[in-house]
Protein backbone atom coordinates (compact mmCIF):
# COMPACT_ATOMS: atom_id res chain seq x y z
CA UNK A 1 0.00 0.00 0.00
CA UNK A 2 1.50 2.90 -1.02
CA UNK A 3 0.73 6.58 0.89
CA UNK A 4 1.47 8.38 4.18
CA UNK A 5 -0.87 7.47 7.59
CA UNK A 6 -1.88 10.24 9.31
CA UNK A 7 0.54 9.06 12.47
CA UNK A 8 3.61 9.17 9.97
CA UNK A 9 2.45 12.97 8.70
CA UNK A 10 1.97 14.36 11.94
CA UNK A 11 5.38 13.27 13.28
CA UNK A 12 7.51 13.82 9.47
CA UNK A 13 8.33 17.56 10.64
CA UNK A 14 9.32 16.44 14.30
CA UNK A 15 12.86 15.77 15.20
CA UNK A 16 14.89 16.17 18.21
CA UNK A 17 17.13 19.13 18.16
CA UNK A 18 19.82 19.71 21.04
CA UNK A 19 17.52 17.42 22.81
CA UNK A 20 18.30 16.19 26.39
CA UNK A 21 19.23 12.57 27.07
CA UNK A 22 20.68 11.41 30.46
CA UNK A 23 21.41 7.88 31.68
CA UNK A 24 20.20 7.57 35.62
CA UNK A 25 21.58 5.25 37.76
CA UNK A 26 19.89 5.28 41.77
CA UNK A 27 19.75 3.72 44.67
CA UNK A 28 16.83 4.67 46.44
CA UNK A 29 15.55 6.72 48.03
CA UNK A 30 15.63 9.25 45.63
CA UNK A 31 13.45 11.92 43.33
CA UNK A 32 13.97 13.79 40.05
CA UNK A 33 12.46 17.10 39.97
CA UNK A 34 11.24 18.08 36.20
CA UNK A 35 11.33 21.70 36.70
CA UNK A 36 12.41 22.37 32.91
CA UNK A 37 9.39 23.46 31.45
CA UNK A 38 10.00 20.88 28.33
CA UNK A 39 6.92 20.30 26.18
CA UNK A 40 7.13 16.30 26.12
CA UNK A 41 9.60 14.49 28.71
CA UNK A 42 9.99 10.73 28.06
CA UNK A 43 11.32 8.13 30.45
CA UNK A 44 12.42 4.72 29.91
CA UNK A 45 12.67 2.30 32.88
CA UNK A 46 15.48 -0.03 32.42
CA UNK A 47 15.85 -1.72 35.94
CA UNK A 48 13.70 -1.06 38.64
CA UNK A 49 11.06 1.70 38.81
CA UNK A 50 9.53 4.62 40.52
CA UNK A 51 6.19 6.78 40.81
CA UNK A 52 5.41 9.70 38.93
CA UNK A 53 3.53 12.36 41.07
CA UNK A 54 1.72 15.21 38.61
CA UNK A 55 0.59 18.35 39.59
CA UNK A 56 -2.87 17.43 39.63
CA UNK A 57 -2.30 14.15 42.00
CA UNK A 58 -2.11 11.92 39.49
CA UNK A 59 0.28 8.84 40.86
CA UNK A 60 1.49 6.41 37.51
CA UNK A 61 3.90 3.58 38.90
CA UNK A 62 6.46 2.50 36.34
CA UNK A 63 8.19 -0.40 36.54
CA UNK A 64 11.14 -2.36 34.35
CA UNK A 65 10.19 -1.97 30.39
CA UNK A 66 8.21 1.06 31.35
CA UNK A 67 8.26 4.02 29.50
CA UNK A 68 6.34 7.35 30.27
CA UNK A 69 5.66 10.40 28.30
CA UNK A 70 4.21 13.46 30.09
CA UNK A 71 2.82 16.66 28.71
CA UNK A 72 4.69 20.09 30.31
CA UNK A 73 5.27 22.94 30.87
CA UNK A 74 4.04 21.77 34.40
CA UNK A 75 6.71 20.92 36.77
CA UNK A 76 6.78 16.77 37.92
CA UNK A 77 8.02 14.28 40.18
CA UNK A 78 9.79 11.07 39.46
CA UNK A 79 10.61 9.17 43.00
CA UNK A 80 11.48 5.77 44.06
CA UNK A 81 8.34 6.06 46.59
CA UNK A 82 5.76 8.08 46.99
CA UNK A 83 6.67 8.28 50.79
CA UNK A 84 10.13 9.32 49.67
CA UNK A 85 9.66 13.20 48.96
CA UNK A 86 8.70 14.20 52.67
CA UNK A 87 12.02 12.02 53.80
CA UNK A 88 15.52 12.28 53.83
CA UNK A 89 16.45 11.92 50.17
CA UNK A 90 18.85 12.61 47.01
CA UNK A 91 17.31 14.63 45.08
CA UNK A 92 17.71 15.39 41.23
CA UNK A 93 16.98 18.09 38.97
CA UNK A 94 16.35 18.81 35.24
CA UNK A 95 15.86 22.50 34.82
CA UNK A 96 17.83 22.77 31.62
CA UNK A 97 15.18 24.27 28.77
CA UNK A 98 14.73 27.12 31.61
CA UNK A 99 16.78 30.88 30.73
CA UNK A 100 19.79 29.80 33.00
CA UNK A 101 22.88 30.19 30.50
CA UNK A 102 24.62 27.98 32.73
CA UNK A 103 22.45 24.71 32.51
CA UNK A 104 23.05 23.42 28.79
CA UNK A 105 21.42 20.64 26.88
CA UNK A 106 24.83 19.09 26.66
CA UNK A 107 26.16 19.62 30.57
CA UNK A 108 22.93 17.56 31.50
CA UNK A 109 23.29 14.87 28.88
CA UNK A 110 27.01 14.24 30.33
CA UNK A 111 25.93 13.17 33.81
CA UNK A 112 25.17 10.04 34.84
CA UNK A 113 23.33 10.13 38.13
CA UNK A 114 23.89 8.09 40.88
CA UNK A 115 27.24 6.58 41.81
CA UNK A 116 26.45 2.90 42.44
CA UNK A 117 27.26 1.25 38.98
CA UNK A 118 24.78 -1.89 40.21
CA UNK A 119 22.25 0.42 41.16
CA UNK A 120 18.66 -0.80 42.31
CA UNK A 121 16.96 1.54 39.06
CA UNK A 122 18.45 2.68 35.90
CA UNK A 123 16.70 5.16 33.75
CA UNK A 124 16.76 7.11 30.80
CA UNK A 125 15.34 10.52 30.75
CA UNK A 126 14.95 12.24 27.62
CA UNK A 127 13.23 16.13 27.73
CA UNK A 128 11.69 17.16 24.18
CA UNK A 129 11.69 21.14 22.80
CA UNK A 130 8.88 21.48 20.77
CA UNK A 131 9.25 23.75 17.96
CA UNK A 132 6.15 24.35 15.58
CA UNK A 133 2.54 23.77 15.14
CA UNK A 134 2.90 19.93 14.23
CA UNK A 135 4.33 19.39 17.57
CA UNK A 136 1.51 21.03 19.44
CA UNK A 137 -1.02 19.15 17.39
CA UNK A 138 0.83 15.95 18.39
CA UNK A 139 0.60 17.12 22.10
CA UNK A 140 -3.41 17.57 21.82
CA UNK A 141 -3.51 14.56 20.97
CA UNK A 142 -1.94 13.02 23.84
CA UNK A 143 -3.29 12.60 27.32
CA UNK A 144 -1.46 14.66 29.82
CA UNK A 145 0.63 11.04 31.03
CA UNK A 146 0.95 7.78 29.76
CA UNK A 147 2.47 4.86 30.19
CA UNK A 148 3.39 1.86 27.50
CA UNK A 149 5.38 -1.20 28.46
CA UNK A 150 8.05 -1.75 26.10
CA UNK A 151 10.21 -4.85 24.73
CA UNK A 152 12.31 -5.80 28.56
CA UNK A 153 15.11 -6.87 25.43
CA UNK A 154 15.49 -3.77 24.31
CA UNK A 155 16.73 -2.65 27.69
CA UNK A 156 19.86 -3.68 27.53
CA UNK A 157 20.85 -2.17 24.35
CA UNK A 158 19.08 0.94 25.09
CA UNK A 159 21.14 1.59 28.80
CA UNK A 160 24.01 0.85 25.88
CA UNK A 161 23.28 3.52 23.66
CA UNK A 162 22.19 6.10 26.17
CA UNK A 163 25.41 5.39 28.43
CA UNK A 164 27.88 6.25 25.18
CA UNK A 165 25.54 8.71 24.15
CA UNK A 166 25.94 10.69 27.42
CA UNK A 167 29.99 10.59 27.69
CA UNK A 168 29.91 13.47 24.75
CA UNK A 169 32.08 11.68 22.23
CA UNK A 170 31.98 12.89 18.70
CA UNK A 171 28.43 12.59 17.25
CA UNK A 172 26.83 12.37 21.42
CA UNK A 173 24.41 15.08 20.74
CA UNK A 174 23.13 13.16 17.17
CA UNK A 175 22.92 9.92 19.00
CA UNK A 176 20.67 11.83 21.44
CA UNK A 177 18.70 13.27 19.04
CA UNK A 178 17.83 10.12 17.24
CA UNK A 179 17.51 8.09 19.99
CA UNK A 180 14.68 10.24 21.44
CA UNK A 181 13.14 10.10 18.02
CA UNK A 182 13.19 6.64 17.45
CA UNK A 183 11.55 5.80 21.13
CA UNK A 184 9.34 8.71 20.26
CA UNK A 185 7.66 7.01 17.09
CA UNK A 186 7.85 3.49 18.88
CA UNK A 187 6.13 4.49 22.37
CA UNK A 188 3.55 6.27 20.27
CA UNK A 189 3.03 3.63 17.79
CA UNK A 190 2.63 1.34 20.67
CA UNK A 191 0.20 3.58 22.74
CA UNK A 192 -2.00 4.19 19.91
CA UNK A 193 -2.19 0.49 18.87
CA UNK A 194 -2.99 -0.34 22.97
CA UNK A 195 -5.50 3.33 23.23
CA UNK A 196 -8.34 1.29 21.75
CA UNK A 197 -11.20 3.56 21.75
CA UNK A 198 -9.10 6.44 23.58
CA UNK A 199 -7.02 6.63 20.43
CA UNK A 200 -7.96 9.78 17.81
CA UNK A 201 -10.63 8.31 15.31
CA UNK A 202 -7.99 8.73 12.28
CA UNK A 203 -5.74 5.95 14.36
CA UNK A 204 -8.50 4.35 14.33
CA UNK A 205 -9.84 3.82 10.90
CA UNK A 206 -6.09 3.05 9.73
CA UNK A 207 -7.43 -0.55 10.97
CA UNK A 208 -10.80 -0.27 9.09
CA UNK A 209 -10.48 -2.16 6.26
CA UNK A 210 -12.43 0.13 4.11
CA UNK A 211 -11.50 3.36 5.47
CA UNK A 212 -7.43 2.55 5.74
CA UNK A 213 -6.88 2.60 1.88
CA UNK A 214 -8.40 5.83 1.59
CA UNK A 215 -6.67 7.67 4.52
CA UNK A 216 -3.50 6.44 3.58
CA UNK A 217 -4.01 7.73 0.04
CA UNK A 218 -4.95 11.31 1.19
CA UNK A 219 -2.31 11.33 3.69
CA UNK A 220 -0.27 10.48 1.10
CA UNK A 221 -1.22 13.02 -1.70
CA UNK A 222 -2.90 15.85 0.27
CA UNK A 223 -2.41 18.23 -2.89
CA UNK A 224 -5.26 16.15 -5.35
CA UNK A 225 -8.73 16.76 -5.73
CA UNK A 226 -9.73 13.87 -3.30
CA UNK A 227 -13.61 13.65 -3.51
CA UNK A 228 -15.77 11.14 -1.50
CA UNK A 229 -16.02 9.03 -4.89
CA UNK A 230 -12.29 9.04 -5.51
CA UNK A 231 -11.84 8.12 -1.70
CA UNK A 232 -14.91 5.62 -2.31
CA UNK A 233 -12.80 3.81 -5.48
CA UNK A 234 -9.83 3.78 -3.13
CA UNK A 235 -11.90 1.86 -0.53
CA UNK A 236 -13.35 -0.11 -3.33
CA UNK A 237 -17.04 0.44 -2.18
CA UNK A 238 -20.19 2.32 -2.89
CA UNK A 239 -19.76 6.58 -2.79
CA UNK A 240 -23.21 5.79 -0.15
CA UNK A 241 -21.37 3.15 1.64
CA UNK A 242 -18.00 5.04 2.04
CA UNK A 243 -19.42 8.14 3.23
CA UNK A 244 -21.46 6.24 5.94
CA UNK A 245 -18.95 4.15 7.21
CA UNK A 246 -16.85 7.43 7.21
CA UNK A 247 -18.55 9.54 9.39
CA UNK A 248 -19.96 6.41 12.17
CA UNK A 249 -16.27 5.86 12.45
CA UNK A 250 -14.72 9.31 11.84
CA UNK A 251 -17.35 11.30 13.82
CA UNK A 252 -17.67 13.47 10.35
CA UNK A 253 -18.46 13.38 7.01
CA UNK A 254 -15.18 12.36 4.68
CA UNK A 255 -14.97 16.47 2.78
CA UNK A 256 -15.34 17.75 6.41
CA UNK A 257 -12.18 15.66 7.65
CA UNK A 258 -10.42 16.29 4.58
CA UNK A 259 -10.62 20.05 5.13
CA UNK A 260 -9.91 19.95 9.25
CA UNK A 261 -6.43 17.94 7.81
CA UNK A 262 -5.83 20.48 5.30
CA UNK A 263 -6.57 23.50 7.57
CA UNK A 264 -3.94 22.28 10.08
CA UNK A 265 -1.53 21.66 7.47
CA UNK A 266 -1.84 24.96 6.27
CA UNK A 267 -1.86 26.85 9.71
CA UNK A 268 1.86 24.58 9.97
CA UNK A 269 3.09 25.47 6.94
CA UNK A 270 1.76 29.02 7.44
CA UNK A 271 3.73 29.04 11.35
CA UNK A 272 6.82 26.85 10.09
CA UNK A 273 7.92 27.99 6.38
CA UNK A 274 8.47 30.89 4.10
CA UNK A 275 6.15 29.30 1.69
CA UNK A 276 4.24 32.27 -0.47
CA UNK A 277 -0.23 32.03 0.25
CA UNK A 278 -0.31 30.32 -3.07
CA UNK A 279 2.15 27.86 -2.46
CA UNK A 280 0.40 26.90 0.85
CA UNK A 281 -2.76 26.68 -1.18
CA UNK A 282 -1.15 24.26 -3.42
CA UNK A 283 0.56 21.97 -1.09
CA UNK A 284 -2.67 21.70 0.83
CA UNK A 285 -5.12 20.98 -2.18
CA UNK A 286 -6.91 24.16 -3.11
CA UNK A 287 -6.13 25.19 -7.13
CA UNK A 288 -5.60 28.96 -6.13
CA UNK A 289 -4.61 31.43 -3.19
CA UNK A 290 -8.32 33.16 -3.34
CA UNK A 291 -9.80 29.96 -2.92
CA UNK A 292 -7.89 28.66 -0.16
CA UNK A 293 -7.95 31.99 1.65
CA UNK A 294 -11.64 32.14 1.86
CA UNK A 295 -11.53 28.16 3.10
CA UNK A 296 -9.32 28.96 5.93
CA UNK A 297 -11.19 32.89 7.08
CA UNK A 298 -14.20 30.52 6.68
CA UNK A 299 -12.98 27.67 9.26
CA UNK A 300 -10.35 29.61 11.34
CA UNK A 301 -12.02 32.86 11.38
CA UNK A 302 -9.03 34.83 10.07
CA UNK A 303 -7.03 35.32 6.75
CA UNK A 304 -3.74 33.23 6.11
CA UNK A 305 -1.63 36.45 6.36
CA UNK A 306 -3.24 37.25 10.06
CA UNK A 307 -2.84 34.04 11.26
CA UNK A 308 1.01 33.82 9.51
CA UNK A 309 1.43 37.50 11.45
CA UNK A 310 0.18 36.44 14.94
CA UNK A 311 2.34 32.91 14.83
CA UNK A 312 5.48 34.90 14.30
CA UNK A 313 4.50 37.60 16.96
Amino acid sequence: MTGVDPLSSLLSDIRAEGSVVSHAVLTAPWTIRFTDGAPLTMVSVLRGGGTLLLPDGTRRAVGVGDTALVRGPAPFLLADRPATVDRPHTEYEIACFTTDPECTAQELGGIRWGTDPDGATALIVGAYRASGHRHERLLRTLPPVLVINEDVEVCTWLESAAADAARLTAGSQALMDRLLDWALVCTLRNWFDQAGADAPSWYRGLADPVLGPALHAFHGRPAESWTVASLAGRAGVSRALFAKRFTELMGRPPLAYLTECRMADAEALLADSDLSIAQIARSVGYADAFGFSAAFKRHRGQSPSTFRAAAAA
